[in-house]
Formats: C-alpha cells, structure tokens, sequence
C-alpha cells in the first residue's frame, strides 16, 4: 500500500518539514534532524565501503554540452572509489550539442587510465536529462546504479556515502540530501533558496525523503523494474519519479553540500518548472488519487503566484 512506501511513519510528518529550513541558511547553517539512520560522510565519505568487501556500483551520469567538468569529474570520483574499495564504472549519456566532440575526445583519452564510456544520443533517441538518466541506467553494467549531474555541484567524494546503504542492503533508495544535518547549500540567492524550499515542500508527501527533489541518488535495477511502462521522463526530477511510481519500501538520505557550478551553464528554465509541476500533479493522482486533483491545483497556483512575484518583483 502506499502508506508503506517509505520509512517514516505519520507521526514524524510535521517536524521533518523543518527540515527545509536549511535551505534558507547560508552555507555551513545546515540544521534540524538527521533522516532516520542518517550519517555525516565527512569530507571525502570515504568510511562507505568500510567492512562491506568490494563492490560494484554503475554510475551515471547525463551530459548536455558539460565538456568543461568532465575530465575532474573523473579524476575525483575513482579516487573516491578507489579509497572506499568499490569496483564502478562511470557511463556518460551526452545529448548531442556543440559540446559533444570535445565530450567524446576527453573521454576517449580518460578510458586509457579509468573504467568510463560514453553513449552519444541523437536527436531520434530522445532528448531530456530524465530520459538519458533511465538510458543510462538500461546500460549499465551492474546491479546498483547511482545518478549524479556532471557540473561537480555534487561533489565526487560523496558517491561512496550515498551509495553505501543501498550496496549493503540497507534500503532500496538513498538520496544525497542538503536537508539533512551535514548536508546544506553553496551562497545561493534568497530567491533561490525560497523556490527551492516550496517546490520541495509539494514533493515531501510523496516520499520519505528530505530532498524529494535531489539528482543525486541510488537505486537498484530490480527496483527500477517494479516502475516498468509506469515511469514518466519529463522534465529534471527523475529520483522522485522513481521513488513513487517503483513503490520504494525504504528511502534513506545521506548529507551532502550542494556546491556552486563549477563551469558550464545551468539547464534549469521556466520549461523545466512548468514540467515539475505536470510531473507532481500526475505523481500524486498516482498516489494519492481522491485527494490529488484540489489540493495539488491549490499548490501548484500557490507557486506559481510565488514565482511570478519573486521574479517580478
């Protein structure tokens, strides 16, 4: 059933929503309850592995013109992997943009020292971060897979930390959170923190997660499975699809700091907001079916409003 989708009860519903108050904080502020199990990976998160033998984990990670970040995203995640004792791979799904040679060239030259590969989409394979994580994950060659963004605004070092609970079987689904104690955000501008805050308030029902909104997780293929022909690709937030529509019985959160962009330009656009909002309106009729239609159209007009005084302002 659906109240059994996640590993919170209802009694701890409203205090975790203080939990969005770091996000208002500035960097370093990061406060309120550590999710349940949750852990501080310190600087590098390198104590994941510890005790738990080799692993093997799929890393993906979806490219649109991110040539800039590729190369130190490498170096800084198989030294973190290495450190942990995990046997991965990285798999780069690039849509095609001016940035796609360079991409293939700078891979081809790391494959020579790393365990990483690349698949170049064409127009006619589809387009769309969501779309390339889920390709991503259809070809990767292990049973765990961890989906992180390629502009190193998640840092290399966590992946062992957010990896560990689902390699040792701890959980189904664990999420790099900002929300966490140990985790929070670089100097974002207050308007930012504020949309970020709503938007992942009208995601927290439908998960047990801190950061329901987070491109930064790892999940299994037998899990992926249970979402089979339900899984919807639209827009950014892929996690959170994959959290509700694969039923995932436990979700865990595991700190981590969301840095600034490195190099590169942000994907985010009034497109993208417009496509979360259609994707949390058909994840809570999914969900939650009687109830959806009144209260997400409140929420998503409540929003709206938000973001067109905010940026009109």
């Amino acid at each position: 059933s659906s109240s059994s989708s996640s590993s919170y009860s209802a009694s701890s519903a409203s205090p975790r929503f203080l939990l969005l108050l770091p996000l208002l904080l500035p960097r370093g502020c990061a406060g309120g309850s550590r999710a349940r199990g949750g852990r501080d990976p310190g600087v590098d998160g390198m104590s994941a592995g510890a005790g738990t033998g080799t692993s093997e984990l799929s890393v993906i990670v979806p490219t649109y013109n991110e040539y800039e970040n590729i190369r130190e995203l490498c170096t800084r995640l198989f030294k973190a992997l290495n450190k942990a004792n995990l046997k991965a791979e990285l798999l780069v799904v690039d849509d095609e943009s001016k940035g796609t040679a360079e991409t293939i060239k700078i891979v081809d030259d790391l494959k020579k020292t790393y365990p990483i590969r690349i698949h170049v989409r064409s127009k006619s394979e589809g387009r769309g971060l969501s779309s390339a994580v889920l390709l991503g994950f259809s070809k990767a060659r292990y049973e765990t897979i961890l989906c992180m963004d390629a502009d190193l605004q998640h840092e290399p070092e966590s992946v062992p930390a957010v990896a560990h609970p689902v390699l040792t079987g701890q959980v189904e689904f664990s999420v790099g959170s900002r929300n966490v104690e140990g985790g929070g955000v670089a100097a974002w501008a207050l308007h930012r923190k504020i949309i970020s805050a709503g938007a992942t308030a009208l995601a927290w029902p439908l998960s047990g997660s801190t950061d329901p909104m987070s491109g930064f997780f790892c999940t299994t293929k037998k899990v992926l499975a249970r979402g089979e022909g339900h899984i919807n690709p639209i827009g950014f937030k892929i996690g959170l699809e994959i959290m509700v529509r694969c039923r995932c019985q436990k979700v865990k959160d595991v700190p981590i700091m969301f840095q600034d962009r490195v190099a590169g330009q942000s994907k985010l656009s009034t497109k993208q907001n417009v496509l979360y909002l259609m994707q949390l309106a058909s994840l809570y009729a999914d969900r939650h079916p009687i109830i959806s239609a009144l209260a997400v159209s409140v929420a998503v007009l409540s929003l709206l409003v938000l973001v067109k005084v905010l940026f009109n302002s």
